[in-house]
């Protein structure tokens, strides 16, 4: 009788350490995806960021709300006075607007994009985003 609970005492430590290491494996095993998501840079807000003088938003909404030529006539216009990452993000939202009539071009752009953007940039996940689509 004695051995018999033994035994299952025994059987009882085993499984709530065997457990206990289950929880522990899963913490572990999740806790890389977890640091890559917080050093990943935020998804930015395109009127937050900085390049452009705040006096051209409201042509630049008009522009977008007149569609693919408007923007790309107020690209023409205001180009100069554009910086990254304000630039590229505009920029990326020409080639969405641009990439069913005009494929070829909308990939160039992208490139261009593309090739001047660092890593570091807010502009970089939006660019990881499209990459599939321009590539």
């Amino acid at each position: 009788m004695m051995n018999k609970l033994v035994s299952i005492l025994i059987l009882l430590l085993v499984l709530f350490a065997g457990w206990k290491l289950f929880e522990y494996w899963q913490e572990t095993r999740n806790e890389p995806a977890t640091a890559n998501r917080e050093t990943l840079t935020p998804v930015a807000k395109p009127d937050e960021l900085p390049g452009m003088p705040y006096e051209l938003q409201p042509s630049l909404d008009a522009a977008e709300q007149q569609g693919a030529a408007a923007l790309q006539n107020w690209l023409k216009t205001y180009n100069g006075y554009l910086q990254d990452p304000r630039r590229a993000w505009i920029e990326l939202d020409y080639c969405v607007m641009i990439a069913h009539q005009n494929p070829s071009a909308a990939k160039r752009i992208f490139g261009a994009v593309k090739a001047r953007t660092p890593p570091s940039s807010p502009v970089w996940p939006r660019l990881q985003q499209l990459e599939k689509s321009y590539e």
